[in-house]
Order: structure tokens, then sequence, then C-alpha cells
């Protein structure tokens, strides 16, 4: 049977311990400790009576440590500094000064506003570590933040979700992505010239943001868009275009991702597309709250917080 002599001793005993056994004088340790020297004595015995073994050889000149004294030391300053350290990490996270943040982006912000937010994150927060969820688009995000499976979304307005609170980053028009020396491969096209053209697109099934935008475009100029491809990824989506199997409308943002092939032009009548960072509205996690803070102070997202909602006319315009 394993003996539990000494399991229950405190860590202040410990403490006391090592004072006492650094300064190897009972009067010193007391003084650094800010105690009287008699309480600091009877602890001393105290420790020494649970663990069953005396730990110092007092004489009236000097007081050494005994061989159980000199193997309790190592182990002592081990077990506080141990205890030190897991205070501080508990502190740190409490404070959200570290751990892990799981972060999901839309595939074109995930190319022009990824960067920019890691920076900021490694600057602002070098304890703590980004777990980067990229390709997922609006309803994916909503999905995964209610079900807490990331903690905040670089996603697209409007959502659906309820609950989600939600701060602007940036407006961004929609670009036309074709393939470099193609008809349209020219800075003088308008959306109206579009009309005819294979377009790239997003599945139905994802319920793409970026795709009621293309379509309402579209609609403005007159036509709707062919869909001759869908896809759920906008690196597959320039991919094909790279290939000259389609054009397709996407946010600026996706110029970051300088794909061969692939010449991304202004076009002047084009829907402007949010993008923003959103999280659960009653969350309480400090790490979150310091994530949004840094955007915020370093200018990546407004300061205004608001929960997003999907009015009853706006559902049936993009469904």
């Amino acid at each position: 049977m394993t003996s539990r002599r000494g399991s229950d001793v405190e860590l202040r005993l410990l403490r006391y311990f090592l004072a006492v056994a650094d300064t190897r004088h009972f009067g010193r340790a007391a003084e650094r400790l800010h105690m009287a020297q008699p309480p600091l004595s009877q602890a001393i015995r105290q420790l020494e009576s649970q663990l069953g073994v005396p730990l110092f050889e007092r004489t009236t000149r000097q007081v050494r440590l005994t061989p159980a004294g000199e193997l309790l030391r190592t182990d002592a300053q081990r077990i506080l500094d141990a205890v030190d350290e897991a205070v501080n990490r508990v502190a740190a996270l409490a404070e959200g000064r570290t751990g892990t943040l799981r972060v999901g982006f839309t595939g074109s912000a995930s190319y022009g506003h990824l960067p920019r937010i890691a920076r900021a994150v490694r600057d602002a927060m070098p304890g703590v570590a980004l777990d980067i969820r990229t390709e997922m688009l609006t309803p994916a995000q909503e999905e995964a933040l209610v079900e807490h499976r990331i903690d905040a979304g670089i996603l697209r307005p409007p959502v659906r979700a309820e609950g989600l609170a939600y701060r602007p980053m940036a407006a961004e028009p929609l670009v036309l992505a074709c393939q470099e020396g193609s008809a349209l491969d020219r800075p003088d096209r308008r959306v109206v010239d579009l009309r005819g053209s294979d377009f790239v697109m997003y599945a139905a099934a994802t319920r793409s943001v970026v795709n009621d935008a293309v379509l309402r475009t579209c609609a403005r100029a007159g036509f709707r868009p062919h869909c001759a491809h869908e896809v759920t990824e906008t690196s597959t989506m320039l991919a094909l275009v790279a290939a000259g199997l389609g054009i397709a409308l996407v946010p600026a943002s996706a110029r970051a991702a300088r794909l061969d092939r692939v010449a991304f032009h202004e076009l002047p009548d084009t829907e402007r597309i949010d993008i923003g960072v959103a999280w659960l509205a009653d969350s309480t996690d400090p790490l979150l709250e310091r994530f949004v803070d840094t955007l915020t102070r370093e200018g990546i997202c407004g300061n205004r917080t608001r929960v997003p909602t999907l009015t009853t006319e706006r559902a049936e315009e993009i469904a």
C-alpha cells in the first residue's frame, strides 16, 4: 500500500523550508519571509513531523541540512517553480495573453486580409497561436461559430445565424478575374460586356454571399450569368479561370492571390461587398476580446460592434 506520509504538505511550509535552507539561519530566514522567528521554527517542526524525518541539524552556532533536507531542497524548489509557472500560465490565459485562437476566413479574405491580421496578432499578442481555417464561406463560418468550432470569423454579411456580433473591416468592389490575353482582358470593360460569358461561381449549396452579389450585379446590367462551373473554394475558382474555363467576379482582396495566367480588372458598375469580423455576442473569452481589440487598435476593423440581422425583405431578395 502506498504511504500518504507528507502528501498533504502545504506549499507554505515548503516555502518556509527553502528560506531556511537558503540562509542556513532561522533569524535571517524569518526576516526574508517578513515574519517572527518562533512561528517559523514551529512551521519547520510541523513539516518535519509530517514527513517523519529531521530536515536540519541545529546547533547553537549553525544550521545544516540533513541528507533528507538536501533531497527535499531540490524537490521543493522544483515543485514551487512548477506551481508558480502554472499560476502564471493560468493568469496569462485569463488575461488573454496566451492560448490558441481559432479563426475562419473566407477564400478571398485568406489572400487579402489574413496576412495583415496574422502580423497584427503576432506583434500585439506574441503568446497567442492562431489556428487558421481558410476557404470557409460565410454560412459555414456562421455554423462553426454557433457550434463553437471557431472563435472568430472573417466573413461577409449579411449573416443568418442569431447571436453573432460583428465589426466591419472593409467594403470591397467585385472585380473581374479572367484569363490573361483573353478577349475580356482589357481595362475598359463593363459588367454588360460579360453577358454570354461562362462564369465560375460558388456552388449553390454553399449559400455564398459573393454569389448573391454577383447575381445582383449582373441583374442590374440586364442579364443572368451563365454558371459553367461550380466550386467550393476560391483557389479552385481562380485555377479554372487561369485555365480559360470561365471568368469570375470576385472581391477585390482576391487580387492578392497573384495567380499566373489570371488578370484582374476593376469594373465601374459592380456591387461592393462588405467584410468584417464576427464572433458570438455572449462570449466572455478574454483571448477573443483581446483579438477584437487588437484588430480595432490596428485599424483593421471598426470600433462599433453590432449584431447583424437579416430582414425579411433582404431574405427574400437573396433566397
